[in-house]
């Protein structure tokens, strides 16, 4: 870190769009901010969580983010891991003398269903297959055997974003998005819709209506507005560029995934359900323990992230656990992480985009809970005073960096690799090229000797 006389000093762990928004309003806020990033390039959620071909928004994002990498009070570390097994710990930067951590890693963990056969060759999780097109090291490189007909557990935007992929990379015979409730209670929006729609089997969709619409209008349902909305993505549907078959199976609970004598899958058991109205007039799905078995040979959970267990906070339901009752609310809610043990907030320790709320929104809600939480940050700082002996801290804190058994990629080094991949997709004429693992990008930034492994 340069020398600087701002008075306070934090650090972001975490460069998506949260902690990037945060970062900078702490800065204008008053303070030198250390922005750590287990990734080599910034940008997260943005970078490797949009589908990969909407080049122009992501190149908006990446925009707004060199903009923000340009405040002189604002230091960027990548390829640093923080947590319990990490590079360093929350504990060593609040003992280095950071007066505040902001946690805005996202949910770095997948949610499954505990169901007999998750272990088969075929089963995945989204949000790894989304990584691998997206080209983020490790998961660029992992080998995913997808079959030709496959089954998406969840209706959301998720969802569908797979089976864009599926659909018109892949190219495979058949998807089956399976569902617990019915088509009235789908998450995902029409112009998600609009990317796979000219692939739906319109025919099965209306048999699958007419089997599900007793079970829908016996509380309250409109299965008429929930087939509009379903095809409401066709009007503008991306051309169709294969002979891909995709369907829906509502109300199926999934319960179990079959397999072969070689471990790979070959079937989906599912428990059909039926809708109860519950007292606030949402529904719920029953299972009703009739089973069936849908033929497929991959299975893919479309169903939400939880936060890192390991990462060395209080973990409850899925999220790092919350000051129950704030000392900084901000918009009526907590950012402060708390120890449900000790019933006391860690003390300088705050949460904020889906780190805070896992899988709540995509960019512009991670971008604003991440300057929410930046506000709560400010308000706590204000309680400190200012850092005494900030060279000192800057001093410690780039010793242990220094120490590292690997390379640490600062700004400078950032701007030099996008320059280099930008060459060489002019050289291939190509939208853009990115490296697919992190030793090739070091290599290229040069940083780690060529023959290095």
């Amino acid at each position: 870190m340069s020398e600087s006389n701002v008075p306070y000093l934090v650090a972001v762990v975490g460069a998506g769009p949260a902690g990037l928004y945060a970062a900078r309003q702490i800065a204008l806020g008053g303070a030198e901010v250390a922005l750590l990033n287990r990734d080599i390039k910034p940008g997260g959620l943005a970078e490797y969580g949009i589908y990969y071909d909407k080049y122009r928004m992501k190149e908006g994002l990446r925009k707004q983010f060199r903009q923000i990498l340009d405040i002189d009070q604002i230091e960027y570390y990548g390829n640093v891991t923080i947590g319990q097994n990490g590079d360093l710990t929350l504990l060593d930067l609040r003992r280095m003398g950071f007066q505040a951590i902001l946690v805005t890693v996202g949910a770095q963990g997948t949610k499954w269903l505990g169901l007999p056969g998750e272990d088969l060759t075929g089963v995945y999780h989204a949000k790894d297959l989304v990584y691998h097109y997206n080209l983020l090291p490790p998961y660029s490189q992992g080998q995913y055997l997808i079959g030709k007909r496959v089954a998406l557990i969840g209706v959301g935007n998720v969802m569908m974003d797979i089976a864009h992929w599926l659909v018109r990379d892949l190219k495979v015979d058949e998807i089956v998005a399976v569902a617990r409730r019915g088509p009235a209670e789908v998450k995902f929006t029409r112009q998600e819709m609009e990317n796979v729609a000219n692939n739906l089997d319109i025919e099965a969709l209306d048999t699958e209506l007419e089997r599900v619409r007793p079970v829908m209008e016996a509380v309250g349902q409109d299965v008429e507005a929930a087939r509009a909305f379903i095809l409401s993505g066709l009007p503008k549907a991306l051309p169709r560029v294969s002979d891909t078959q995709m369907r829906f199976d509502f109300l199926a609970s999934p319960s179990r995934i079959e397999g072969d004598a070689d471990g790979r899958v070959t079937g989906l058991e599912v428990e059909e359900t039926t809708l109860v109205l519950r007292p606030d007039g949402d529904t719920k799905a029953k299972g009703t323990g009739v089973k069936r078995v849908i033929d497929v040979d991959t299975v893919i959970f479309c169903i939400g992230d939880r936060v890192d267990e390991g990462f060395g906070l209080p973990v409850e339901w899925n999220e790092f656990v919350k000051n129950p009752e704030p000392r900084f609310p901000i918009d009526g809610n907590s950012y402060e992480v708390y120890d449900p043990e000790t019933k006391t907030p860690i003390e300088g320790i705050f949460v904020a985009g889906w780190a805070r709320k896992a899988s709540e929104g995509l960019v512009g809600v991670a971008r604003k809970d991440g300057e929410l939480g930046a506000q709560a940050i400010l308000q706590y700082l204000q309680t400190l005073g200012p850092v005494q002996n900030l060279d000192e801290v800057q001093q410690q804190f780039a010793q242990r960096l220094q120490n590292l058994a690997h390379p640490v990629v600062n700004k400078a080094d950032w701007k030099r690799l996008e320059q280099i991949e930008q060459e060489i997709a002019a050289e291939k004429e190509v939208e853009i090229f990115k490296f697919h693992s992190n030793e090739d990008m070091l290599r290229a930034l040069g940083l780690v000797p060529v023959s290095a492994v």
